[in-house]
């Protein structure tokens, strides 16, 4: 199979993100390609590669003893776009290239349907009957509050990020998975409302009451008495609710979260940036950030600025009209287009730019990619090791360049 991902062949210069005219003539032509190779070494020779393939480096998360690859395995297409035996694949892949660290959720595969929910957790089940359990730091999530998906619990009511739901989420996990615990246990999203997946703003009026910080946190300590859970972390949260966890563990002996899950990429900076990585500072409240979306859903590898390639029919945005439409539109295009340039410039592919980018942030423990096949996983992985490390100041300072004009472009 080949790679979904695109290379360039003809690249005009930048043009003004307000010069809409300049921007339609933009002669984009990308085309799909093979890895070879003969490709690979003459990509090799290009100064921004690095001259041999650097090891996976290993981080602590957080306050935790949780060592974590710098790559985390993600899967919320196993079970809806991957077969049983291409995840397993992909999965056997990611191990022999150092990863260590895998993560799922109740809620996958994505989108999110009755039909195949908890499909991801079975094919990592099945694979994971093969493999040293305690070489392995898997990573699951408990949903946060949803109306639509109250198909997940038995009683067949709301979601919320209760004792009750906790648990029924975790237990249901474990057997699913086909083990006795879980490494990291993270909220998906907030039992309390917060701008979501897209929102660009706080709503007041969407404000609703919330299960206290203190009831999530007690739950989670039952957990970790029995031993079916090791260490709690949060994903989509903002500054408020990560101090809030924090405090709330300080002040009552509760367990204290280790990470933050939010996505994070060239295409969304600031919404991390600004504040989260001053609270989740080593110094401060020590919360590892695991960045999720680091290539926009996929729209930073710069396969859906061309409509006419067979391989973007099954890409992802295409094959489910409507998700994560704002990697596509307003200015987010507009912005990729550019990072694409940037990337040209530099002997880079556009995905080697984008994961780069990600991997050299400080405050980042660990990325998470996804793939739909073992090439796409290869070449992102090949991206964290095969690259200029950290990238040089020419290159950061054309990134910033085009982050200037387009500030979390995906958002507009």
């Amino acid at each position: 199979m080949a790679s979904s991902y695109v290379t360039f062949s003809t690249v005009t210069p930048v043009v003004s993100g307000s010069d809409t005219r300049g921007l339609a003539r933009l002669a984009f032509t990308l085309r799909r390609v093979t890895p070879s190779p003969n490709s690979r070494r003459r990509l090799l020779r290009i100064s921004a590669k690095a001259s041999t393939k650097n090891a996976m480096e290993y981080r602590k998360l957080g306050d935790s003893d949780l060592n974590i690859s710098e790559v985390t395995m993600g899967t919320m297409t196993f079970g809806e776009q991957n077969t049983e035996k291409e995840s397993h694949e992909m999965l056997s892949y990611a191990i022999e290239e150092g990863i260590n660290c895998i993560d799922t959720a109740e809620a996958y595969p994505i989108p999110m349907k009755k039909e195949t929910q908890g499909k991801t957790d079975l094919y990592i089940s099945s694979w994971l009957k093969s493999q040293q359990r305690d070489k392995i730091v898997l990573a699951t999530k408990v949903c946060g509050y949803s109306e639509r998906s109250s198909y997940i619990r038995d009683s067949g009511e709301v979601l919320r990020v209760d004792a009750a739901n906790i648990k029924e989420s975790v237990e249901k996990s474990l057997k699913r998975l086909g083990t006795d615990y879980i490494d990291l246990l993270q909220i998906h999203w907030p039992d309390r409302y917060v701008p979501l997946f897209g929102d660009f703003y706080y709503d007041t009026s969407k404000w609703r009451p919330s299960v206290p910080f203190a009831e999530q946190l007690r739950a989670f300590k039952d957990l970790i008495d029995e031993g079916k859970v090791r260490y709690i972390g949060v994903s989509n949260e903002t500054s408020y609710g990560v101090m809030e966890f924090v405090n709330t563990a300080k002040l009552e002996g509760l367990p204290k979260i280790v990470s933050i899950q939010n996505g994070y990429s060239l295409l969304v900076r600031c919404r991390y940036e600004v504040d989260l990585v001053e609270v989740c500072h080593p110094k401060n409240c020590n919360v590892g950030l695991l960045a999720y979306s680091p290539l926009g859903g996929g729209s930073l590898s710069g396969k859906y600025l061309v409509t006419d390639q067979e391989a973007t029919k099954n890409a992802r945005l295409n094959l489910f009209p409507g998700y994560m439409e704002r990697y596509k539109g307003s200015l987010a295009k507009e912005a990729t287009i550019q990072y694409v340039e940037v990337a040209k410039k530099h002997g880079l592919t556009p995905v080697e730019l984008a994961l780069g980018f990600v991997r050299d942030r400080p405050f980042v423990t660990s990325t998470i990619i996804g793939a739909t096949s073992v090439e796409q996983l290869k070449e992102d992985i090949d991206a964290f090791l095969m690259t200029e490390r950290p990238f040089s100041q020419e290159v950061m300072a054309d990134i910033d360049t085009v982050f200037k004009r387009f500030k979390d472009p995906s958002f507009v």
